[in-house]
């Protein structure tokens, strides 16, 4: 197991110093889930959710949260991001709706955590928009997908 990177040789958690690394290109991809029930997305594709633009509101609330990751998780470092993109689809195979979302930024260390706030954001509008109607969805499986850029070089789920 590797040494953890954020925590000290006496075991204290700090912030880990990115300032020798150089610039560089960097972009991160996520995704998850928020299954429902059947009727729930009948409801949204039929414009009949008391909320209203749930999708929309949804995708807003990922890149919104992207751009707050740092004030959100401790030891996160403030990024420069020079794209945010959160897509949110529909899947009656689900039922229910996966969530994308990928950030793009130049700087020393990597977008992974902003593409996991996204998305956890994301899928957490859909949830307080859809309560209404439906209580018994769950959100899930939000993990990074891909990512690249930085010294570690390039990564993509299998």
């Amino acid at each position: 197991m590797a040494d953890l990177s954020h925590i000290d040789k006496h075991g204290r958690a700090r912030m880990v110093d990115v300032g020798d690394k150089p610039v560089t290109a960097r972009k991160a991809s996520a995704t998850g889930i928020v299954t429902c029930q059947l009727l729930t997305l009948d409801l949204l594709k039929e414009s009949k959710v008391p909320k209203g633009n749930v999708i929309g509101t949804a995708e807003l609330a990922g890149v919104m949260a992207a751009k707050r990751t740092a004030d959100l998780i401790p030891l996160c470092h403030q990024i420069p991001l020079s794209q945010v993109d959160v897509t949110i689809t529909a899947d009656d195979t689900l039922p229910g709706f996966a969530v994308t979302a990928t950030v793009r930024t130049e700087g020393r260390t990597g977008a992974e955590m902003e593409a996991l706030t996204a998305v956890s954001v994301a899928c957490l509008t859909l949830f307080d928009m859809l309560k209404a109607v439906d209580k018994d969805m769950t959100i899930g499986e939000i993990r990074v997908t891909a990512k690249e850029g930085g010294r570690s070089g390039d990564w993509r789920r299998a």
